[in-house]
Formats: C-alpha cells, structure tokens, sequence
C-alpha cells in the first residue's frame, strides 16, 4: 500500500517542478517529468471541465469553459516550456513544437519525438535530466 501512496505523491512533485520552471526553455526534460506533467495536467483539465458543466460556465461552442479556460491559458507557458525541454532531450531545437500546427501529421510527429529516449549522456542542450523531482532516484 506504501507503494501505491508514493506514486501520486512523485507525480505530483514532476507536476509542481515543471510549474516552477514555467519559462525555462533551456536545459532538458525527461520522460518522466514531461509525462506526469502531461497526464497531471489532463486530469486537472477534466475535472475543471466537468465544474464548468455543472456550474453552467461551459460554453459548447467554444469547447472551453471559464474555470478550464483559466487554467488553461495559465498553464500554456509552462506546457510550452516543458515540451521545448522534452524537444532538447531528444537532442532537437525546440522549434521542432511548431510541427505540432500541422493538422493531425503535425501533432502525430510530435507525440512520436516526446515518446522518443533522451539521448545518454550531456547534449548540447545540457546534462542528462535527473531521475527524480528532487533529484533522487525515482
């Protein structure tokens, strides 16, 4: 059971560390920190959904509502930043985010980079990520 209680806990920590690097684009992401961010990030993105379906604040047109709006765009720098850092990972400028605005092969190509291993060792982005939120390993 302590295992089970350690997970959202670690994942939780990647989340608030990729918050407090809200705009650092330089150095690396690894798998771990920019996928719990990610899968963190969703979760939350739902939830605000579902408060704006029933609070009445979601508009179907737009497909956002107020809260998950909010959240939204407050959290759009830190999702740029940790996804150029991914980018840089792999080895690849974090220009590379920009295929992602090619309707469905775009967002295809980036899904498959963000999957990809980071390269071993010290890139020219900087040195491996670390295996952990607070550097231990996770």
């Amino acid at each position: 059971m302590s295992q089970l209680a350690a997970i959202p806990r670690t994942a939780m920590n990647w989340y608030v560390t990729v918050l407090k690097r809200y705009g650092v684009f330089v150095g690396r992401a690894g798998q771990a920190e920019f996928w719990w961010f990610f899968l963190i990030n969703l979760l939350i993105t739902i939830a605000l959904a579902v408060v704006d379906q029933h609070t009445g604040t979601f508009n179907a047109e737009g497909g956002y509502g107020l809260v998950s709006g909010i959240y939204t765009v407050a959290v759009a720098l830190p999702t740029l930043a940790v996804s150029v850092r991914r980018l840089h990972d792999t080895g690849r400028s974090g220009w590379w985010v920009l295929i992602g605005i090619i309707p469905v092969v775009g967002t295809i190509i980036l899904l498959a980079l963000f999957i990809l291993e980071g390269t071993p060792g010290d890139n020219r982005f900087g040195p491996q990520p670390r295996s952990g939120p607070a550097g231990d390993a996770a």
